[in-house]
């Protein structure tokens, strides 16, 4: 057994550590503060699992410079060491890698005992609420003297003083820690004990099982991958840890399964690294961005084809024989990544390029894939069928408009030129197309796709096609390969404008990868890299609904996921949904299932998600649901009334006519009649809020939340948005059943979403 105390003070001195092979603090605010509220009711809290060591036998984390003697290292405990070190030494300990905002500001309240994390409006100037950090550092003198001094809080001083003092002792806690000894302990015995033990937290993969026994000879092998990730996200472009750890095994071994560095030494571990990293830096600088124009992270496909040139360009001492091979290599690569060649069984296919590009070159992958594809390696229309940014064929689109000059449609300068940032602009708005009845394979196509500054963006927004396309350059729209054909700007023939304009873009790629496979296109000027803007559309309510829940998310400590993402079968590589969020390694990473918001489940295959152990959400309500139950959990709140609402008045129902409350009651249920008989839409789960809480309580929720509901953007998508709540709510006759703030917010709402979106 150990004291919390005697723990802490060993972290202090450096003899309680993390090995280089754990992964960073993962936890967020909700569990910082169910720990909290554990070990102050005195609830059980686990054991912590140690691994005794000599710091000369193993890579250590934290560890200063030619420290010496034996060290306890953190296997199971991490999240609560480190969240409690955080808490009661107000800062992080020195092994620390995540947010360390996650547990700072914490308060105490002495008469709810409740834990929250500091919320200056509610909390501002209400004398219960104490800082715990500064009362584990400062003692307990000012805190004392405070609560007895305060008018509301000077009567049951001895009452709060007795839960301060019963906080404090949370540093009394005894930790039973068992510790794993012995010479026949090596790490890669204590990595397999780490991850049996550890079976809610974060699995190492092979990856890290690798990289732990390299780590365990050369100590700088992770932090000098970590630094160069680093250098690469600053960039904009986001690697994982295992990608850079895949590309230097195949420089290293020119073979795909981490179980081939089982033979290599650290010092020639070291030496691949060394080779790797100004290969991906030349792929990605000169190549990548210079020769393609893939500037940017979404843009930057087909990212386990990168090994394969690696592995050819250390072959090759560094460099590609001429242009020609380069374009070569660039052929394949974009070639593998619209075939979608690692999209599923990544290390099989790895595999056999890696065989291939020893024995013969990039020609040999070229050969390989095409006999792949039967020979036919051609673009075609279908191709540019995607549906997103999140598609595969979006780069391309991007790519396209790069190398080709793609001009902005209003000024006619090439983008890029100017130091303006370049946007996606809707040719077709999407407000007009769902209002036509249109599906979001048609609404969302990439076939309908530009690329504009935000001026122009601006500019054209909401416009007529049929109108602003007449009064555009015709050269600029050739450049975006935009049909000229007037008949073909209406929403009517908005199919057929999206069949012409696929026509001109294969075309298009095909003239330019033929030049890339032929060694014949010119290599004078280079790319550079340009700004892009990755913001949703304002005036898109089921966009801002998304953006608004990913916020909040964050803001709770879960991680952001990839937008807009399309989401491969990992045995086939048959795209199996284009979601609108997509995390693959849980909310928390290494902690749960993957989890998918898919909002047009028809256009996904849900079982097979399912099948592949995902959790699957298909709307936006349901998973803010999921994931405000789970935080109750593990908060210790479950069961309390949400606080999403705490800024917002109670109104009195007395001084309301019991007619009007009546009234109120009779327009909600005549609105959801009206939806089902007129727009065939059965808002479900409203019905179900106002069974359960009645028609205004059902409607208070609904404005309390941070974001407007799954039911809002439905009626927005119908035109309709005279049917949704907050219309009622702003409607003369009921906004005096509710305060200023929730008429405010429901005219907000209104207001902001209400453009396009009236009764037809």
């Amino acid at each position: 057994m150990a004291k919390l105390t005697t723990i802490l003070d060993q972290i202090d001195a450096g003899t309680m550590l993390l090995p280089e092979f754990q992964r960073g603090y993962v936890w967020n605010r909700d569990q910082v503060r169910g720990l909290m509220r554990s070990l102050y009711r005195g609830y059980p809290v686990g054991a912590l699992l140690v691994w005794e060591t000599e710091s000369t036998d193993q890579a250590i984390r934290g560890a200063a410079a030619g420290a010496t003697g034996q060290k306890s290292l953190l296997l199971d405990g991490q999240q609560r060491v480190t969240t409690l070190y955080g808490i009661v030494r107000g800062r992080a300990p020195v092994f620390f890698e995540g947010d360390p905002s996650v547990f700072e500001e914490l308060r105490f309240n002495v008469l709810t005992e409740a834990f929250q994390f500091h919320a200056p409006v509610k909390m501002k100037d209400d004398p219960f609420w104490i800082d715990v950090t500064e009362l584990f550092v400062d003692g307990t003198r000012a805190t004392y003297k405070a609560l007895a001094a305060h008018p509301d809080t000077a009567e049951d001083f001895p009452t709060y003083a007795e839960r301060i003092q019963q906080l404090r002792n949370v540093l009394e806690k005894d930790f039973h820690v068992e510790a794993i000894t012995g010479a026949d302990k090596t790490v890669d015995v204590v990595v397999d004990i780490f991850n049996r033990v550890n079976s809610g937290g974060t699995k190492l993969s092979k990856g890290d099982l690798a990289l732990a026994r390299i780590c365990s000879e050369w100590g700088e092998a992770r932090p000098t991958m970590r630094r160069n990730l680093d250098r690469w996200a600053a960039g904009g472009f986001h690697f994982t840890a295992d990608w850079l750890l895949r590309t230097v095994n195949a420089v290293a071994t020119g073979r795909a399964p981490f179980s081939a560095l089982e033979d290599v030494s650290s010092a020639d571990f070291e030496h691949s690294l060394n080779v790797t990293l100004p290969a991906i830096d030349h792929f990605l600088s000169d190549l990548a961005v210079g020769r393609l124009g893939l500037d940017h992270d979404r843009v930057l496909m087909g990212r386990y084809a990168v090994p394969v040139l690696a592995r050819h360009l250390s072959n090759r001492g560094g460099r590609f024989a001429d242009g020609a091979e380069a374009d070569r290599a660039l052929y394949w690569y974009l070639q593998a990544a619209l075939r979608g060649r690692f999209a599923g069984s990544t290390e099989t296919f790895l595999a056999k390029d890696l065989e291939t590009v020893d024995k013969s070159g990039i020609d040999g992958v070229i050969a390989a894939l095409a006999r792949s594809r039967k020979g036919n390696l051609a673009i075609d229309a279908q191709d540019f069928e995607g549906v997103g940014r999140g598609s595969r064929s979006y780069p391309l689109l991007y790519l396209l408009a790069r190398v080709n000059g793609a001009r902005d449609l209003v000024s006619g300068t090439e983008l890029g030129r100017t130091s303006s940032p370049v946007g996606v602009h809707e040719i077709f708005p999407k407000t007009w197309l769902s209002r036509a009845g249109l599906g979001r394979s048609e609404v969302n196509a990439i076939a309908n796709f530009a690329f504009v500054t935000p001026a122009s963006g601006t500019r054209l927004s909401g416009r007529d096609p049929a109108q602003y396309l007449a009064e555009l350059d015709p050269e600029v729209l050739r450049s975006q390969w935009i049909p000229e054909d007037p008949s073909l700007w209406s929403i009517d023939a908005f199919p057929e404008f999206l069949a012409a304009r696929r026509e001109l873009l294969a075309r298009s790629a095909n003239e330019f990868l033929d030049a890339l496979h032929a060694g014949t296109r010119p290599w004078a000027g280079r790319l550079e890299q340009i700004v892009v803007t990755d913001e949703p559309d304002e005036t898109d309510a089921r966009a801002a609904q998304v953006r608004s829940l990913l916020d909040e998310l964050v803001e709770m400590g879960f991680a952001r996921p990839a937008l807009d993402t399309e989401i491969p079968d990992p045995e086939t590589g048959r795209p199996l949904a284009v979601a609108e969020a997509f995390w693959a390694d849980g909310l928390q990473p290494g902690q749960g299932a993957p989890v998918v918001l898919e909002l047009d489940p028809d256009e996904a295959d849900l079982p097979r998600l399912a099948e592949l152990g995902c959790e699957v959400f298909t709307s936006v309500d349901a998973l803010r649901g999921y994931v405000q139950r789970r935080s109750e959990v593990v908060s210790g709140d479950a069961g309390a009334e949400t606080t999403s609402g705490a800024g917002l008045r109670a109104v009195d129902p007395d001084a309301v006519a019991e007619e009007v409350d009546a009234d109120f009651d009779r327009a909600v249920l005549a609105s959801i009649d009206t939806c089902r008989e007129e727009l065939r839409y059965n808002p479900r789960w409203f019905r179900v809020m106002v069974n359960q809480h009645g028609a205004m309580g059902a409607t208070r929720r609904l404005l309390r939340a941070p974001a407007v509901s799954d039911g809002f953007v439905k009626l927005w998508q119908l035109g309709r948005l005279d049917l949704t709540a907050e219309a009622l709510v702003a409607d003369p006759r009921f906004s005096r059943l509710f305060d200023d703030d929730e008429v405010r917010i429901a005219r907000l709402r209104l207001d902001e979403y209400g453009t396009g979106a009236t009764a037809r």
